[in-house]
């Protein structure tokens, strides 16, 4: 082979040789040189070429002899193999120049996703080019799948449906907290055929994590509405309600409240203020008033004093647990608020009740016990004989 190579380059120089004696003096010598070199180069080029198919001509033969198989199939095989171990070394590169140019999980995690993704469509693509004769029987081949899938896998086919779905619009991402069928959670990852949500609990009106894991079917989404506390607006109502008796002093106990809301709600109004001016550009989100406030109405036992505020999903038990602490410590530093809760106590309408509204006592002394006695029943006359 060496000496072949060596008679093919020496003819390719006496060609060249021959061919540039025709050529002028004044810049003909140069090209005679490049034409030269570039021969050598393609002569090098087809003798790897095929170099690397005798090579692999060889592995086929051997094996068909050792296993059996066609050599049809034997090649089919091997390039199957090669398609794959290609397509995993070029995604290691590029996941390995992603991870030393960045350190944040998030776009490591999108690279690793979506190269995983790119990398099967590809290898699909490429292992039917290599079965397949060409790509005119790709359409006949589909057709006689999909007349069986579309019935027997009517399910992962709507799961698949819908990861599409999700990548394209995105109502959710990794790392947003959603509720979807009573089930809420922070999406950790997101698969062709299921998401994956880190629980959160609710039951106990808690919001923090459980540390167990719900894997949802992609296909939930076109059936069922989804919650996302943190995409848009990114905050969320949170409400706070205090009930106080019918004698404690409730505005006082209302100035109280603000006063509390404003110093642990107040600052993030204005960031609120901000990020709505935001989402407004995308949703038809409206907000009047975006700071604490405090909201009376009157239940069976008091007045029930509901103290409003923004706050961030994954922040509620921390704010709540502050807000609690300071009421506490304020109720029992004002001797005119008092908490109420169910209690049952007598009423004396005749010497409690207001001056006009006294019921007037059956005795004829201006006094009433405020009770009510039941009128026994009449007794009815016997029956004629």
């Amino acid at each position: 082979m060496q000496d072949s190579l060596s008679l093919s380059a020496a003819q390719v120089v006496t060609d060249s040789v021959r061919t540039s004696a025709a050529v002028p003096a004044d810049g003909g010598r140069a090209d005679s040189v490049n034409a030269v070199l570039e021969a050598m180069a393609e002569e090098k080029k087809s003798q790897a070429a095929e170099a690397v198919s005798g090579v692999f001509s060889g592995i086929v033969d051997g094996l068909h002899s050792a296993t059996g198989l066609s050599a049809n199939v034997v090649e089919d095989l091997l390039l199957s193999g090669l398609v794959v171990l290609a397509l995993w070394v070029i995604r290691l590169i590029v996941l390995q120049l992603v991870y030393r140019r960045t350190r944040d999980v998030r776009v490591r995690y999108q690279w690793r996703k979506s190269s995983a993704y790119v990398a099967a469509v590809l290898g699909a693509f490429l292992l039917l080019r290599v079965w397949l004769e060409g790509l005119g029987s790709l359409a006949t081949f589909f057709g006689l799948l999909t007349a069986g899938v579309a019935i027997a896998l009517k399910d992962p086919l709507a799961n698949l449906a819908a990861w599409l779905f999700i990548v394209w619009r995105r109502p959710f991402a990794p790392g947003d907290r959603i509720t979807i069928r009573d089930r809420t959670g922070d999406v950790i990852d997101q698969r062709v055929f299921m998401f994956t949500l880190l629980e959160v609990g609710t039951e106990t009106g808690a919001g923090q994590s459980t540390g167990r894991l719900i894997h949802v079917p992609n296909g939930w989404i076109f059936t069922d509405a989804i919650v996302n506390f943190t995409r848009g607006f990114q905050y969320v109502w949170n409400e706070i309600a205090v009930l106080i008796t019918f004698e404690s002093d409730w505005r006082a106990a209302k100035h109280l409240l603000l006063d509390i809301a404003q110093e642990h709600g107040g600052a993030l109004s204005e960031d609120a203020e901000r990020k709505l001016r935001r989402a407004a550009q995308d949703y038809l989100i409206f907000y009047s008033k975006l700071t604490p406030t405090v909201y009376t109405s009157v239940k069976d036992s008091g007045v029930e004093l509901t103290l409003r505020y923004l706050v961030e999903p994954r922040r509620r038990r921390g704010s709540e647990q502050q807000i609690w602490e300071a009421i506490l410590d304020a109720f029992a530093a004002n001797e005119a608020i008092d908490f109420a809760y169910p209690t049952t106590r007598y009423y004396h309408n005749a010497s409690e009740g207001k001056p006009g509204a006294r019921a007037s006592s059956p005795h004829g002394d201006g006094q009433s016990t405020g009770l009510v006695q039941p009128t026994p029943p009449t007794a009815e006359p016997p029956d004629a004989l």
